[in-house]
C-alpha cells in the first residue's frame, strides 16, 4: 500500500510545527499546485502524501539536463561528432 494521506493541517504541523501557515494559505497553495506531489480532494478536504512538500514558483528548481555522449542529435545526423 501507499504511503498515509494526511490532511493540509496535519501535513503543515509535521512540517512547520507550531509555525504552520494558515489553513487558508494551505487551500491556496493547494489549488494554485504549490505543493507537490499535488494534493488530492475529497470532499471538501484536501490530503497529501506525508513527504509532499511547498514548492516557490519564484525559485525553479533546476533540471540536469543529460547531454548525449556522442553530441546532438543535429551533430550526429551531420555526421560531426563531438
Amino acid at each position: 500500500m501507499g504511503d498515509k494521506l494526511l490532511t493540509l493541517e496535519e501535513w503543515a504541523e509535521a512540517i512547520y510545527g507550531k509555525h504552520r501557515p494558515n489553513l487558508d494559505t494551505l487551500r491556496r497553495w493547494a489549488r494554485q499546485a504549490r505543493i507537490y506531489p499535488p494534493p488530492e480532494k475529497h470532499g471538501c478536504t484536501y490530503f497529501v502524501v506525508p513527504t509532499a512538500r511547498h514548492v516557490d514558483p519564484n525559485k525553479p528548481v533546476a533540471i540536469p539536463t543529460k547531454q548525449p555522449a556522442n553530441g546532438s542529435l543535429v551533430e550526429r545526423i551531420r555526421g560531426k561528432t563531438a
